[in-house]
């Protein structure tokens, strides 16, 4: 086996494992190659800019501890998990003691957690190196990274493109081979929706079996941390590794956690797939309806069963989603005021009182996405508006879990396009807020009813990456991996290099750095509240 840095970057997570195991390659040397490739290719004026931090020091002595107990053998070395050594990224929306967590925006500029998430504390307790912390749009508000308050992610594919959002910086990461797994959350599609345009493997976990605890809150009743991979497995190994009940999140689920990967091993005969009647058509780009329509005869000459399922709700979906999410988003954002939490602004001129304290912190803390979506929420919450608007969405939110509950009595799995396009321009509808929004009308449904979902590569249109969605019921997770596995079999077998493994090669950015150059901002006096509480040990 090779063993270039080159060449390790460009193993799966999987394969990195295996010869971690082997000991063909040590985690130091698999982590420095990764930190030299975002040295090399993210920084500058010409780079990926996936990432807002990175965390050398930190991820090299995680490597060596770990090198440091396999050379030693023993109990201990057998009871490494199956990933350790592996380097992971971040989404900079969950905190992490000891590096910033700024959640894209400059209320949170520097800001230092004093606690880990406990997907943090999961991810260190395995011992998988973290690289540091990856852009997104801010707050989490945005379905293309141009939203981040530290400039916009740019799509490996093609730097003149989006990489998707809100999670573009973890899936531009994955993409380009600057880390071989990273964590996103996922509101609206912020997972499914990166991968889609960049290639790569998301999964928005079922709501609840993946703790939020630590992640700063967006929308409560829809944020969902999952993993951001290569392939299906790599995305199966990290969910079994992150999922489980937490006592710290009032919405976690008792379940234990069933071995996802498993369900890979498993053919498609006699899976009844769901072709879902609203989530293809109009709006829908050809190349994207084409190789949506390759992937149904791959599964179909597989032994699967194809069905149509009508789902007429799924039509007032983006409508409901954009009050529920922008009324719950006005609510957790009213803390960052600069007297209890974020960054504190004084006015310019005239008396300080809180009030214009407050006007002045959120006027220069909060971008334009973050505002339009606060001012939203806020007026579907007023006396007057409440039950026309966000009451009769809630309504519409159970009409589509009824939808979801009616076709999985006729499937197993459902089926979509991840993303109506492909990636875009930077720039192109960055001023339309309405175009935007549209991108996530596939993927929307799925958190309004809490049931997990994943994006696989389904092939390219122009050049540019598709993806396919698979959903499945609330708690049958290993379904969408069972079905997501067996399709991207079936579309490996017939290329000669998997579609991941596609990605053009990057010209080293211009102006970038040692990946050790990027300094931590200085912390600000006043720390955010999370989902899972207050910032404090």
């Amino acid at each position: 086996m090779t063993t270039t840095p080159e060449s390790m970057i460009r193993l799966t997570a999987a394969q990195m494992a295996a010869a971690l195991r082997a000991g063909e390659i040590t985690s130091v040397e698999l982590t420095r190659a990764h930190l030299d490739r975002i040295a090399a290719v993210d920084g500058g004026d010409s780079g990926i800019n996936a990432f807002l931090h990175v965390s050398a020091e930190e991820a090299l002595a995680t490597a060596a501890e770990v090198d440091a107990i396999r050379t030693a053998g023993g109990e201990e070395a057998q009871a490494l998990h199956p990933l350790a050594g592996v380097p992971i990224a971040i989404k900079d929306l969950i905190v992490t003691k000891g590096q910033p967590t700024t959640a894209g925006s400059k209320m949170l500029e520097g800001w230092m957690s004093p606690y880990d998430a406990t997907v943090i504390e999961k991810i260190r307790a395995a011992k998988l190196p973290i690289l540091g912390k990856t852009n997104l749009d801010e707050f989490a508000m945005g379905s293309s990274t141009e939203h981040s308050a530290y400039g916009p992610t740019r799509n490996p594919w093609d730097t003149s493109r989006i990489p998707g959002g809100s999670g573009g910086g973890s899936a531009a990461a994955v993409a380009a081979f600057e880390a071989p797994l990273a964590l996103g959350t996922d509101t609206g599609g912020s997972i499914r929706q990166p991968g889609a345009v960049t290639g790569t493997v998301g999964t928005k976990p079922t709501y609840g079996s993946v703790s939020r605890y630590g992640a700063i809150a967006m929308a409560s009743s829809l944020d969902q941390i999952g993993p951001v991979t290569r392939t299906v497995e790599d995305a199966a190994l990290l969910h079994e590794l992150i999922a489980g009940h937490d006592p710290k999140d009032s919405t976690s689920l008792p379940d234990p956690v069933p071995p996802f990967s498993a369900a890979l091993s498993q053919d498609v005969a006699g899976l009844r797939v769901g072709v879902i009647k609203q989530l293809q058509g109009e709006g829908y780009q050809q190349g994207v309806l084409d190789r949506f329509q390759e992937a149904l005869e791959k599964l179909r000459a597989a032994g699967a069963e194809i069905v149509e399922v009508d789902c007429p709700s799924f039509d007032s979906a983006l409508d409901a989603y954009y009050l529920i999410m922008p009324s719950e988003a006005s609510s957790n954002l009213a803390r960052y005021d600069g007297v209890r939490y974020g960054n504190r602004v004084l006015p310019q001129e005239g008396p300080i009182t809180i009030e214009r304290v407050m006007g002045a912190t959120r006027a220069a803390g909060f971008g334009d996405e973050v505002k339009r979506r606060i001012m939203l929420g806020t007026y579907a919450l007023s006396a007057g508006y409440y039950d026309a608007y966000y009451g009769s969405a809630q309504k519409v939110r159970t009409l589509i879990q009824r939808d979801f509950d009616a076709a999985f009595e006729k499937a197993d799995v459902l089926i979509s396009p991840t993303s109506p396009v492909v990636a875009f321009p930077l720039g192109e509808k960055l001023d339309d807020p309405l175009a935007m929004y549209l991108n996530d009308v596939a993927t929307i449904p799925a958190n309004l009813a809490g049931i997990p979902g994943i994006s696989v590569p389904g092939g390219l249109s122009d050049g540019l990456p598709v993806g396919i969605q698979f959903l499945a019921p609330a708690r049958e997770d290993a379904r969408v991996y069972h079905a997501a596995g067996a399709l991207e079999k079936l579309l490996n077998d017939d290329a000669e290099t998997p579609l991941w493994a596609q990605v053009p090669e990057l010209v080293p950015a211009a102006g970038a750095g040692s990946a050790d150059s990027r300094p931590a901002a200085a912390a600000p006096a006043l720390a955010p509240e999370t989902e899972g509480g207050p910032a404090h040990d």
